[in-house]
């Protein structure tokens, strides 16, 4: 990726993250099972207009991996990035982020309006809106929320067993993708962090977390928006547009709403990278 390489300790667990560029700061932020280094082919363009940060969140990548659920909701993993962004001196900043990523993205829209210039979620519905809402096709495409929430050691066991299995069938499990979409260095990177026994323990964490705590902190926010300009990016030929009217889940959620429907399924931004990024930008640039 070509950006300096840094680890940020406070109070909360070590963030590892990248920082380029210059300009207005971007904080990009992935999902699962993935690294900052599903941004390998996005975060450069960006570069060339914004100073970009590209983290990996609390439990995923090279960040620490501190034990038990309460450490993983959606708001704790928003603080680190908080607090990120405040030690590089950066009170406001566009965010972006891709499945858990824009999860915790959504969530620090609503926490911190104030810190949001613009915000981007790729390929979600709100999760209070996912889990009360989950309808027979989701459950059997999103299965692993269910799998991956079961208390430790059950999905931990059954994961160690294979990683690269399971977590490779995850990236082509959720619409119009083939292992061969996927860039070698960034599979690489994918791979050394999963096979860490506990990254596998941290990211089953993170989906207990999801209906331990998420569920209730949305519950008690549901009638707050999102104020900052959003865009609302997902996959044509992925699980959530063929079982959701994308546009009109967000547009109550949000103030200031903008759409755009990419070729293929989940993992768009791994696989379109090169579109994704004229789209980030371009909605950069109309606000």
């Amino acid at each position: 990726m070509g950006f300096n390489v840094h680890k940020f300790e406070h109070a909360g667990p070590e963030i590892f993250y990248r920082i380029g560029g210059q300009g207005d700061p971007i904080l990009l932020l992935h999902g699962f099972p993935q690294t900052h280094a599903m941004w390998a082919e996005i975060a450069p363009r960006l570069a060339q207009n914004y100073t970009v940060i590209c983290a990996d969140l609390r439990g995923y990548g090279a960040s620490a991996k501190p034990r038990g659920s309460e450490n993983y909701s959606f708001r704790a993993m928003g603080s680190d990035q908080l607090a990120l962004m405040s030690h590089l001196g950066f009170e406001k900043f566009h965010l972006m982020g891709h499945d858990r990523g824009a999860r915790v993205s959504h969530r620090l829209a609503l926490d911190a309006p104030e810190r949001i210039k613009s915000l981007t979620v790729m390929d979600i519905v709100p999760t209070y809106f996912l889990l009360n809402k989950l309808n027979k096709e989701v459950a059997r495409d999103y299965y692993h929320w269910l799998f991956l929430a079961q208390p430790e050691p059950f999905p931990e066991t059954l994961i160690a067993a294979n990683p690269n299995y399971y977590y490779e069938k995850s990236l082509l499990g959720w619409g119009a993708a083939e292992l061969s979409n996927f860039a070698a260095e960034q599979l690489s990177a994918y791979r050394l962090a999963w096979n860490n026994p506990e990254t596998i323990r941290a990211m089953c964490d993170d989906y207990r977390a999801a209906i331990d705590f998420d569920f209730a902190i949305d519950q008690a926010d549901l009638s707050k928006r999102v104020t900052a300009p959003t865009l609302v990016m997902w996959g044509a030929e992925g699980a959530m547009a063929k079982s959701y009217d994308m546009a009109a889940v967000w547009r109550e959620k949000l103030t200031d709403m903008h759409t755009c429907v990419m070729p293929g399924g989940h993992f768009f931004p791994d696989i379109s990278g090169a579109r994704t990024a004229d789209e980030l930008l371009g909605f950069l640039g109309s606000i």
